[in-house]
Order: C-alpha cells, then sequence, then structure tokens
C-alpha cells in the first residue's frame, strides 16, 4: 500500500514537473515573442522613413513624382543584395541570430538619418537607402528565424504576430509625418533611427538563442541551391513571391492613390494619416488571420487573403470613381487582404524547411520575393506615363493568381 502510495506521489509529482515546465515554457515563449514583435515594429520603421518623407524630398531635391519608385525600389534592392549576402554566408545560421539583429539595427539607423544631411542630391538618398534596405536583411527575416527557434509549435500565430509588427513598422513613418507636419521633415528620420536602435538593443539585451535552434557548424556555400528541393516547400515559396508582387507596390503607390483620387473629385484627404491607416490597420489583419490559421489550417486562410488582394486589383477601377467613404473602406479592406497572407506563407516555408537550413531558407526566399517587388514597382511607375491611372492596379492581379495556383498545385 505504502509502494503503491509512493508510485502514486511520484507520478503526480512527475505530472506536476511536467505541467511547470509546460507553464514556464509557455511564459517563456509569450515573453520572447513580445519582445521580437516590440522589436520588428522598432527597427522596420526605417523601411519607408524615405517614402513618409518624399514630398519634402521632392521640394529639396527637385524630384518628380516618379521618382517614388526608385526611392522605393533602392530599399528594395538594398534588401535583396542584403539577404543574397546573409543566406549565402548563412549568417542567421552560423551566427547568434540575436547579436545579428542589433548589429544589423545599428547599421540601419545610421544610414537612415544621414540622409539629413545638408547638401544630399538624389544619388546620395538613393545610396543611403539602398544601405538602409542591405542591413533591413539582418532585421526582418532574421527576426522571424529567432521566432522558429522559439516555437515548435503555433508558429503561424507567432509569425502572425511578427509580420503585423514588420506592418505597422512600415506604415509608422507615415504617422509620424502626420504628427511632426509643423516641424522639419528630418525629425521623422530621426525618430525612426532612435526606434531602430532601441529595438535592436532590446533584442541583444533580452532575448537568447531559442530551445529548438540548430546552428550551423559550417559555412555551407552550396545551400542557396538545396533549399528548392522540397515540392511543398517549393509551392509555398512560389505562392510567398505571387504575394510579393501585388505586396510592395501597393503600399508604395497607396499617398499616390489617395492623392489622384482627391484631385479628380475636389476632395480634402488627410494623405499621411489614411497612408498610415490603410497600411497600418493590415497589421492588426494579420493577427486574427494568425489566429484563424490555427482553426482553419495557414494554408487555406492564405489561399482566401490571396484571391481577396486579387479580386480588390481587379475592382480598383470602378472603386476610383466611388464615394469617397467608400473608396478609403476599400483601400482598407484592400489593405487587410493584402498582407494577411504574408505570416501565413512564410510559416508554411519555414515548415517545409530543413530545419539546419532554417534560417537561410527564410532569407533566400525573401531576397527572391523583394527582387519580384522591384520588378512590380518599376513595371506600375513605367506604366503611369502609357496607362490610365484607374486602370494601374489591375496589373497588380497577375500576383495573387499566380500565388493561388501555385498553393492549389501542391494538394
Amino acid at each position: 500500500m505504502m509502494l503503491r502510495e509512493l508510485g502514486d506521489s511520484d507520478q503526480e509529482r512527475k505530472r506536476c514537473c511536467k505541467l511547470w515546465s509546460l507553464e514556464n515554457t509557455l511564459k517563456q515563449q509569450t515573453r520572447i515573442l513580445t519582445l521580437i514583435v516590440i522589436s520588428q515594429f522598432m527597427c522596420t520603421s526605417l523601411w519607408f522613413a524615405g517614402n513618409a518623407v518624399m514630398p519634402d524630398l521632392i521640394l529639396n531635391l527637385g524630384l518628380a513624382d516618379s521618382d517614388l519608385g526608385h526611392l522605393t525600389s533602392s530599399v528594395q534592392f538594398g534588401f535583396i543584395l542584403g539577404t543574397l549576402f546573409f543566406a549565402f554566408f548563412t549568417i542567421a545560421d552560423r551566427f547568434n541570430p540575436s547579436r545579428v539583429f542589433f548589429i544589423s539595427a545599428l547599421c540601419g539607423a545610421l544610414f537612415n538619418l544621414l540622409i539629413v544631411i545638408e547638401g544630399m542630391h538624389f544619388a546620395h538618398v538613393l545610396l543611403l537607402r539602398f544601405l538602409t534596405g542591405f542591413f533591413l536583411a539582418g532585421i526582418y527575416p532574421v527576426g522571424m528565424k529567432i521566432a522558429s527557434d522559439y516555437f515548435e509549435q503555433g508558429l503561424g500565430r507567432a509569425l502572425s504576430f511578427l509580420v503585423g509588427a514588420l506592418v505597422m513598422g512600415t506604415a509608422l513613418p507615415h504617422l509620424v509625418q502626420d504628427l511632426t507636419g509643423s516641424f522639419s521633415w528630418k525629425y521623422v528620420m530621426l525618430i525612426t533611427s532612435a526606434m531602430a536602435v532601441a529595438g535592436g538593443f532590446l533584442i541583444f539585451q533580452f532575448v537568447m538563442p531559442g530551445p529548438f535552434r540548430k546552428a550551423g557548424q559550417k559555412q555551407k556555400f552550396g545551400a542557396i541551391f538545396k533549399v528548392f528541393r522540397s515540392r511543398k516547400f517549393k509551392a509555398a515559396s512560389f505562392g510567398y513571391f505571387g504575394h510579393m508582387w501585388e505586396l510592395y507596390s501597393f503600399w508604395a503607390f497607396v499617398p499616390i492613390m489617395l492623392q489622384f483620387y482627391a484631385q479628380q473629385h475636389f476632395k480634402e484627404i488627410n494623405i499621411a494619416l489614411w497612408s498610415f491607416l490603410i497600411i497600418g490597420l493590415g497589421g492588426v489583419a494579420c493577427f486574427f488571420g494568425g489566429l484563424l490559421s490555427e482553426r482553419h489550417g495557414a494554408k487555406k486562410i492564405a489561399l482566401v487573403a490571396l484571391a481577396g488582394s486579387g479580386l480588390s486589383c481587379l475592382l480598383s477601377p470602378i472603386m476610383f470613381g466611388a464615394p469617397l467613404l467608400l473608396f478609403l473602406a476599400f483601400l482598407v479592406v484592400w489593405g487587410w487582404m493584402v498582407i494577411i497572407d504574408s505570416p501565413l506563407l512564410s510559416t508554411l516555408v519555414a515548415n517545409h524547411a530543413d530545419p539546419e537550413l532554417r534560417g537561410t531558407s527564410l532569407t533566400i526566399v525573401n531576397c527572391l520575393g523583394f527582387s519580384i517587388t522591384i520588378i512590380s514597382i518599376q513595371l506600375t511607375t513605367f506604366l503611369m506615363t502609357i496607362v490610365s491611372f484607374e486602370y494601374l492596379y489591375v496589373i497588380l492581379a497577375i500576383g495573387p493568381i499566380f500565388g493561388v495556383s501555385s498553393l492549389l498545385k501542391s494538394t
């Protein structure tokens, strides 16, 4: 009897220890995810800082409206070369990702801030935005890598929160510009750089390598060419590429859409504030998309979002003639649909990647995805000169259609 009681006691003790360990793990995951989300939000504010002050740059440097596409593409191009560099040398897998994130945040903040120096020419601005984009490659995909090292289960929800933070960070400069409208545009660059430094410090100081991290012990130069061998990985990646064709062109031209509508309909629109809301509310949609993915699956929610954003592209010519409230509501909904699938597609990519090359896989897929954004942005910029503005964004539907087709083929 005593042995039986002792056995029951041991079993109870083991059960309690297991529950205690699980509770501590969940608390740690929640704490780490919160820190990464805050840091991503702060650091990715560097991304569209130049776009937010574009009217001031046009005034000071004598630029044309079409230079918005070149300004955005320079950041994207820097990000692409940065991701190639990080992926080729498997940096996120070989080195402590928290340190990589911190160093990248410091460098990105520095090059973002240097744009305020007097006497800048457009070529200098493009170079600085390029270098800012280069070091964003050590922030966004590396942040996803850190999260994937902490979450073996629930990665879709975790990445939804991270991409939500990216979206809010991307939109933030527009809000800062609106709030500091009576001050110099240089405050936008100063505030976003300071936030990036603070975000990098949070990761460096409080986020250690995760329990599911499998560090690469040596450099694997051929890793880039091996990541697409899995059929499911390839399908998820192609879905992501279709999504990226639309995403950054939509984000980059939101202020131009609002400006065009205001001029055509003789309406007063707070372009900076509405640009923030249209882009930023997509971050909130990401949170809900992550929760829905836990119930219905990441792939299913991603398919719905891709279809919804593709439909928005096709409906855009009609909506430019709609009443103001309907037009703004349409852009908000489009802003939701265009981003909800991003973390879910990244989740599918991470889940189907080789665990030892997960950081490199996420980085190279980001690299190729952002390469596609340059083509899309430059094509949209070119078409502005030959296509009626109302029909300009129909071309973006190509991406969602391709993405849906790729995901459906993997079933």
